[in-house]
């Protein structure tokens, strides 16, 4: 198995096998994000791909049961090149239940609904989508490329193929559209009514044009209780059918985690009691990416 520099993977891919079959990120523009900064976009190989997947069958083989597709957006790859992938995992992995990969809104729509669903038929079944707002100033801002109509629209063709959606928003990306983040941020849930659903605070990293624009004092990542307050706003206001939802990523200061909408109620619950300084936070020495 071979990799090319940093790795990332959702939190829920903890115990995936990774294989790598793009380098880098198509867009790579985010201004938030230095995941893929080091890195020239590239598509791997083909066969390069199919042999870590052959190298990991043998050494992992039967303790294999999910595989995650590497980099940052692999849903960009040619339907030449999924199906080989995705045929050879099966065949790989006998015990294979599921096959994920990041995604952006662009990726789901440059692929026709027969596409995804020929995908899902071959075992490509979640999708993790980061629009990290809602409001699409704020996404004009920073630089993400798509807006709330296009992720909208995306996740009806991923559904519509019968495909889940993991979707990441981003705490305290807005500075000073910080309600209309929140506000928005939750018709957009509501609208793409993912089956996961999570929510990051948003680090300043050395490097990013975030960390310029933080520099020249055009950017600050809200105090905490204002970064509460868009995160019980989204909690509150979302109406998917039935989402997974987590807030237990280490750049959180406050851990959640419940099913919406059955457990609204006791999140914002929670929330305000820590607006009210009833429960601990996570120490800044606990937070990260």
């Amino acid at each position: 198995m071979r990799y090319v520099g940093k790795l990332y993977r959702p939190p829920s891919e903890a115990d995936s096998y990774i294989v790598q079959a793009t380098i880098g990120c198509s867009w790579n523009h985010c201004t938030y994000c230095d995941m893929y900064r080091d890195k020239e976009f590239a598509i791997r190989p083909l066969a390069e791909t199919l042999e870590d997947l052959d190298a990991a069958g043998a050494a992992f083989g039967d303790d294999v049961q999910k595989v995650f597709v590497a980099d940052g957006d692999a849903l960009m790859l040619p339907m030449d090149h999924w199906l080989p992938i995705l045929e050879r995992a099966r065949k790989r992995f006998p015990q294979l239940r599921r096959v994920s990969c990041y995604a952006m809104a662009r990726n789901i729509l440059a692929k026709t609904e027969a596409e995804l669903r020929t995908l899902r038929a071959a075992g490509l079944s979640i999708l993790y989508v980061g629009p990290e707002s809602g409001d699409d100033v704020t996404l004009k801002k920073i630089a993400k490329g798509d807006d709330f109509a296009d992720h909208v629209a995306a996740a009806e063709r991923a559904h519509a193929a019968s495909m889940e959606l993991s979707v990441i928003v981003l705490l305290g990306i807005a500075m000073d559209r910080s309600a209309e983040h929140a506000h928005a941020t939750a018709e957009l849930i509501t609208k793409m009514d993912p089956e996961y659903f999570a929510a990051l605070t948003v680090t300043v990293v050395p490097g990013t044009p975030l960390a310029t624009l933080s520099q020249r004092g055009r950017f600050a990542v809200p105090p905490i209780d204002g970064l509460l307050r868009e995160l019980r706003t989204i909690v509150d206001e979302a109406r998917p059918r039935d989402a997974l939802f987590r807030t237990n990523h280490a750049s959180n200061y406050l851990p959640l985690g419940g099913r919406l909408p059955r457990d609204r109620a006791r999140i914002v619950a929670v929330i305000d009691r820590a607006l009210r300084g009833e429960i601990p936070l996570r120490a800044e020495s606990s937070r990260g990416l």
